[in-house]
Order: structure tokens, then C-alpha cells, then sequence
């Protein structure tokens, strides 16, 4: 990889990682466009643990007293609001895991083309701006076991490239009531272990493989995916209430209408 490949794929993997417009698709599409040999596993691995650390450290307050309140739940301590929220993320968790260990390798050699990341980028795309008209007030302190369940299940479809992770668990807490800001809160704290998860598998993938590593690439990708995710995550959360998701609708449906036309 040069490194004008490493830090475009970075900064995109960074930015549409925590936005409702598909980090997988836009990982996919950039070195089809671009004419670029894809990137491989082992950068796709680094740039997600970047995206990890980014969301660590923009909640690690949250991630820290959710933590300590689940423990202190597990030891017999009672139900309290962070143990509560812990254990819905976990809960939420679970469909996509299982999804992800039935169905990755399935998903990877039928599914990661151009029409289908065009029909899921624009029909989720509107799915999202029909979900913002239907959202209410509630918080994540509101939420009941069946909530945390519904967005666990719609999160499982973001294997589907286009869907977007961020995107389908906004749309789901959307439309069980929630405000947008605590929607994109559940959705950034349930990225936590899911990155966790297909990162560990996928390095499980990468120890398999008998390639040579560039240090330096990966290095470089995971710093400035992490920078840029921060970044993407503190003025995301600081403009939703202002200008909603209709600016993320636009631009799925202008993108996947370009794909149709390039690719039909």
C-alpha cells in the first residue's frame, strides 16, 4: 500500500465507522472506484482497532462506571443503572455475534458487491429517515430487556454491507421511541464489544495467513482511524439534535443512486 492509500482508507474507516453510512461498504468501494488493489486483512484489522480505541476513550467514563456498576451487580450488589445498561449492551451483543460466526463467510463471497451495497445503502437509507420522524424522547435509562433484544437483532443485519452498524441500531432505537442523541449513545456503547469481536476474529483470520507485514501501514492506519473516529464521534453527538439524519439519508440515497448507475 502506498501511503496515500493508508491514509485515505484510515480517515474513511474513521469517519464512517460511528456515521449511519456504512464503514464496510465504504471500505469495499473505495479501492473498486479508485482502481486499487483491495487492502487486505491485516489492515482492515488495524483500522477497526482504531475505531476501537477512539470509542474507549470518547466514553471511557461510561465505559468505566457501566463496568464497575455490572461487577458490582455480578457480586450480589443488586440491579442499578449502569449494571442495567451494561447488561443491555450485552444482550444487544449477542444476535450479531452469533450472526457473525454462522453467517461471515457466506456474507463474504456472496454479498460484498456494488448493486447490493447500492440497494441497502438506499433502502436502510430511507428506513432511517421514515425511523426520525417516528422518534420520541425516551433515554437509555428508559429502556426495557425487549429494547435492548429488537436493536441487538437489527444490528445483526449490518453484516449485510450498506446496511451500516451505526446506522440500523439508530434506526431500531428510533423507532422504539428513543430521542436521537441517546440512540446514537446506545449505538457508539454497542460498537464496544462488536469491534472487539470481529477484530479478534478476524486477527484470528490474519495469525493463519503466512504474509509478510508492514508494521508501518498498520501503524500509521490505526492511528488515524483512531484520531479521526474521535473526532467523527464528539461533533456527531454535539450536531444531531440540531440537523437530524436527513443530511446521512441524502447522501445514502445520492451514493447508492451512483452505484446503480456505474454497476447496473
Amino acid at each position: 500500500m502506498t501511503w496515500l492509500q493508508i491514509i485515505l482508507l484510515a480517515l474513511v474507516q474513521g469517519i464512517t465507522e460511528f456515521l449511519p453510512i456504512s464503514s464496510s461498504a465504504h471500505l469495499i468501494l473505495v479501492p473498486v472506484l479508485l482502481g486499487w488493489q483491495d487492502q487486505g486483512l491485516a489492515f482492515d484489522v488495524a483500522v477497526h482497532v482504531g475505531s476501537l480505541i477512539a470509542v474507549l476513550a470518547y466514553f471511557r467514563r461510561d465505559v468505566w462506571s457501566v463496568t464497575g456498576g455490572t461487577f458490582s451487580w455480578a457480586r450480589g450488589g443488586g440491579m442499578n443503572p449502569e449494571a442495567r445498561l451494561g447488561l443491555l449492551v450485552v444482550l444487544g451483543t449477542i444476535p450479531a455475534g452469533l450472526a457473525g460466526l454462522l453467517f461471515k463467510d457466506w456474507i463474504e463471497v456472496y454479498l460484498r458487491s456494488p448493486l447490493v451495497i447500492a440497494a441497502t445503502t438506499i433502502g436502510f437509507g430511507l428506513l432511517l429517515w421514515w425511523a426520525d420522524r417516528q422518534r420520541g424522547e425516551r433515554d437509555t435509562g428508559d429502556m426495557r430487556w425487549m429494547d435492548g433484544l429488537w436493536i441487538g437483532l437489527a444490528q445483526a443485519l449490518a453484516l449485510i454491507p450498506g446496511t451500516s452498524r451505526s446506522g440500523i441500531t439508530m434506526t431500531a432505537a428510533l423507532l422504539l421511541g428513543m430521542g436521537r442523541e441517546a440512540a446514537a449513545r446506545f449505538s457508539f456503547l454497542l460498537a464496544i464489544p462488536l469491534i472487539l469481536l470481529a477484530g479478534g476474529l478476524k486477527t484470528l483470520d490474519l495469525l493463519e495467513m503466512d504474509t509478510p507485514v508492514d508494521w508501518a501501514a498498520l501503524l500509521g492506519g490505526t492511528v488515524l482511524s483512531a484520531l479521526s473516529a474521535y473526532a467523527c464521534i464528539h461533533l456527531f453527538l454535539g450536531a444531531i439534535n440540531r440537523m437530524g439524519f436527513a443530511p446521512f439519508v441524502a447522501y445514502r440515497l445520492a451514493l447508492g443512486g451512483l452505484l446503480l448507475v456505474l454497476f447496473l
